[in-house]
C-alpha cells in the first residue's frame, strides 16, 4: 500500500478532536444553513453522506477539518442539543497540508447547485410517496410553508416547468401558475397572452377569469371571504402573494349572497311606504334623468317641545346645585345625559312627504366602493304630476306667440317673422353677455355648469347651457399598458367618484344647484374639469409640439414632484425599451461602473437589475422629466440620447401653419 493510499483510506475521529481548518477557503457559514444541515443529519440516522476530509492538527491526536466545515458546524450544534455524545465518531478521509486549500477551494466552487425546478420535483416525488408537509420540512430544516411553495411550484405544468429550466420564463411568472392546477389551462393561457404582457399579475387573471380576488367590491359588499367560506364557498388561495387572502371560486354563490342582502335591505326600505324599490346591479341610465323627490325639515313636535323645556330646566337646577356644592355623586352624569338628549331633540330631522312617497321609488344597489347604497325619491316619467308635465312641455316651447286672442272670437294667431326672433335674441344674448361680464359668481357657476355638463356622462349632451363652453377629455387609459398601476389616473377616477356623490344626478337640478355652492367648492369644480381637458400627449399622427411646451410650464407652474407619482420598473419601463436603453439609465443614475455588465445579461434579468439600481436614485425618463426653462425662457422638451425623436427639437413651431385638426374634433 502506498502513502497516498494510506492517506486516502476512512477512519473514525472524536467529534471533539475536529477544529475548522484556518485553511478552509469558505469562512462564514449562515445559522439557518446549519440548522438546515443539522435537520437532513439528524433525519438521516446522524449519518454523513459524505466523510469529512481532515488534515492532521497542530496538537497530537487533533485535526484541522480542510473540506466539510458546515458539516462539522451541524455536528457541533446537535452536541451542544445533547442529541449526539461530544466524543461522536466521525467518518474522516485525511489528506496532507499541502493539499489543504486546493482541495478546499475545489469542494466550494466544484459543486453545482440543483436546478429549482428538479428541486421542485424532488418534493413532490417525496409527497406522492407519503411523506407529509411536515414531515419534509423536518427532514431538510426549511418551514412548512416553504414545502407548501415548493410543492405548490412542481404542481405547475411540465411543459412550463421545463421553459423555466431553459431560462425560457422567469421565477415570478412560474409562481403566478401556482393558482391553478389545470395543465391544460395553464398551457392555454401562456401561449395565449403575448409576450409584452406575460407579467405575473396578468398570468393570474387570466387563470382565474372565472374567481373573485378576495380584495374584490364584491367580497367586500358582502361581508369578507369569511362570509363566503361560511357559507360554503371554496375558496383558492395563492401562496406567493401574502397580501391576498384568496379567490372566491365559486361566482355564483357570491351572487347570491350579493342579491340576498340587497332584498334584505329591499325590505326595510318598501317599509318606509315608497311606490316601487328595485335591486339593481348599477344604478340604471334612465335614473339620472327622473325628477327626484328630497326629504324636508320636519319641525319639532309639541310633546318634543315640552321635553326639551322640562329638560332644560332640571338641567339649571342640577347646574346651580353643583356651583353650590351641594350636588351629590350622580348630578354630573345626569347633567351630561340630560345634555345628550336635548342635543338629540334639536337635531334636525327630515322625511319625505308622505304624497311624494305615494309616487316615488328607490333603487338598491352596490357602490362604485362595495358599500350598500339607497337612491331614494326617484320619479319615473310616467308617475309624473300633470303639472309638471305641463311645464315641460312650456319650457320645451321654441316659437312662442307674442299674443294670442280668445279662441272664441276665432282671430288669427299673431307670431313673429324668422327674422325678427333671431335679432331680438342677438339683442337679449348681448345684454345677458353685458351683465355676466361684471358679475364673476354667476359667471363661475355658469362656467362650472357647462364644464360640468360635459365632463359627466350622465348629463348626456351639452344642451343644457348656453355658454358655448365645451371641455374635451382625451381617454388616456388607451395609452398606457397598465393603466390601473398609474396613480395620476387612480387619483382623477378617486375625484370623479367623490364629486359624483356631490353633484346632482339630474341636469335639470344642476344649474340651481351651482348657483346655491360657495366660491371655494365652485373653484375646486373648476379645476377637477380644467384638470380632465389636460392633454400632454404626443401622438405617432400629432407630435402637439406647441401644447406639450405649454404642458411643461403648467407642470412648472404646479410645482409637481414626478417621483412621487412614477418610479420606473421592469413592467412599467426598462422591460419595455432596448438593454442600451437600460445602460443609459442606470449609467445617468448610478453611474458607467454600475451599467458595465447590462449588455451581457438576457433582456428579462437585465430589466430586473436596472430596476433595482435606479431604484430610489429619483431618475426618471427624459419624457417624465419637468424640463427647466432656458435662458431664453423658453421650456425643453428633451430625449433620451440615442432614441429617435420625432421632430426636432430646435425647430421652432410654426403656430400659424401647425395642424390642430386632431384638437378640434
Amino acid at each position: 500500500m502506498t502513502n497516498n493510499q494510506a492517506a486516502t483510506e476512512t477512519f473514525f475521529a472524536p467529534l471533539n478532536k475536529l477544529d475548522r481548518d484556518p485553511k478552509n477557503v469558505r469562512k462564514t457559514y449562515s445559522k439557518e444553513g446549519i440548522a438546515e444541515m443539522a435537520a437532513t443529519i439528524r433525519a438521516d440516522g446522524y449519518r454523513l453522506l459524505h466523510n469529512l476530509i481532515v488534515r492532521k492538527g497542530d496538537k497530537r491526536g487533533r485535526f484541522f477539518v480542510t473540506a466539510g466545515g458546515r458539516r462539522l458546524a451541524a455536528l457541533s450544534l446537535l452536541a451542544e442539543a445533547g442529541e449526539i455524545a461530544k466524543d461522536y465518531l466521525v467518518e474522516c478521509k485525511e489528506r496532507n497540508e499541502a493539499e489543504a486549500t486546493e482541495i478546499s477551494l475545489i469542494e466550494n466552487t466544484s459543486v453545482e447547485a440543483m436546478h429549482p425546478a428538479d428541486e421542485y420535483e424532488a418534493f413532490r416525488v417525496m409527497a406522492d410517496g407519503g411523506k407529509t408537509v411536515e414531515d419534509i420540512a423536518a427532514r431538510f430544516g426549511t418551514s412548512e410553508t416553504k414545502v407548501r411553495k415548493r410543492l405548490a411550484l412542481a404542481r405547475v405544468s411540465p411543459v412550463l416547468l421545463d421553459l423555466y429550466r431553459n431560462e425560457e420564463m422567469s421565477f415570478e411568472q412560474l409562481s403566478a401558475f401556482t393558482v391553478s392546477d389545470d395543465h391544460a389551462k395553464q398551457v392555454e393561457v401562456w401561449n395565449s397572452l403575448p409576450s409584452w404582457n406575460r407579467d405575473r399579475r396578468s398570468i393570474r387573471s387570466a387563470l382565474q377569469s372565472d374567481a373573485i380576488t378576495a380584495s374584490d367590491k364584491r367580497i367586500k359588499f358582502i361581508g369578507g371571504i369569511d362570509v363566503y367560506e361560511a357559507a360554503g364557498g371554496t375558496v383558492k388561495r395563492d401562496l406567493f402573494d401574502e397580501r391576498n387572502s384568496g379567490y372566491a371560486l365559486d361566482v355564483g354563490l357570491v351572487e347570491k349572497l350579493m342579491a340576498d342582502k340587497l332584498e334584505a335591505e329591499a325590505e326595510k326600505i318598501r317599509a318606509e311606504g315608497w311606490k316601487w324599490v328595485e335591486c339593481v346591479s348599477e344604478l340604471p341610465r334612465e335614473a339620472h334623468y327622473m325628477s327626484r323627490l328630497y326629504p324636508a325639515s320636519v319641525p319639532i313636535t309639541d310633546e318634543q317641545q315640552a321635553e326639551l323645556d322640562r329638560l332644560e330646566e332640571e338641567y339649571a337646577e342640577i347646574e346651580e346645585m353643583i356651583e353650590a356644592g351641594v350636588a351629590d355623586d350622580e348630578a354630573e352624569p345626569r347633567a351630561e345625559a340630560i345634555q345628550a338628549r336635548m342635543a338629540a331633540l334639536m337635531e334636525p330631522s327630515e322625511a319625505y312627504d308622505p304624497d311624494g312617497l305615494a309616487m316615488a321609488g328607490c333603487y338598491v344597489l352596490m357602490d362604485y366602493y362595495g358599500n350598500l347604497s339607497v337612491e331614494r325619491g326617484l320619479i319615473r316619467i310616467e308617475d309624473e304630476p300633470d303639472e309638471a308635465d305641463d311645464e315641460a312641455e312650456g319650457a320645451d316651447s321654441i316659437d312662442e306667440p307674442v299674443t294670442r286672442q280668445d279662441e272664441e272670437k276665432q282671430e288669427p294667431v299673431f307670431s313673429l317673422s324668422a327674422a325678427m326672433v333671431q335679432e331680438l335674441t342677438a339683442q337679449k344674448t348681448a345684454i345677458i353677455r353685458a351683465e355676466l361680464a361684471h358679475n364673476p359668481e354667476v359667471a363661475l357657476a355658469a362656467v362650472v355648469h357647462a364644464m360640468l355638463t360635459d365632463l359627466f356622462n350622465s348629463y348626456g349632451s351639452n344642451d343644457e347651457t348656453c355658454l358655448e363652453v365645451k371641455v374635451k377629455s382625451e381617454r388616456l387609459e388607451t395609452s398606457i399598458k397598465d393603466p390601473a398601476a398609474c396613480k395620476g389616473i387612480a387619483a382623477m377616477d378617486d375625484l370623479k367618484e367623490n364629486y359624483g356623490h356631490t353633484v346632482p344626478g339630474n341636469p335639470r337640478h344642476l344649474w340651481d344647484w351651482c348657483l346655491e355652492q360657495p366660491t371655494a367648492t365652485l373653484l375646486d369644480l373648476l379645476a377637477y374639469a380644467a384638470a380632465r381637458s389636460v392633454n400632454a400627449l404626443q401622438l405617432p399622427h400629432f407630435e402637439r409640439k406647441v401644447q406639450r411646451a405649454h404642458a411643461e410650464r403648467l407642470a412648472r407652474a404646479l410645482k409637481i414632484d414626478m417621483t412621487l407619482w412614477f418610479e420606473p420598473t421592469a413592467d412599467n419601463y426598462f422591460g419595455r425599451i432596448s438593454k442600451t436603453g437600460m445602460v443609459q439609465a442606470v449609467t445617468e443614475a448610478k453611474g458607467a461602473d454600475f451599467a458595465s455588465g447590462i449588455s451581457g445579461m438576457k433582456k428579462a434579468d437585465a430589466a430586473a437589475f436596472a430596476e433595482r439600481q435606479v431604484a430610489g436614485t429619483g431618475w426618471l425618463p427624459a419624457l417624465l422629466r419637468i424640463e427647466p426653462v432656458s435662458e431664453s425662457g423658453e421650456v425643453g422638451l428633451s430625449y433620451p440620447e440615442g432614441d429617435d425623436c420625432p421632430f426636432d427639437v430646435d425647430e421652432q413651431p410654426d403656430i400659424e401653419n401647425d395642424d390642430f385638426s386632431d384638437a378640434a374634433e
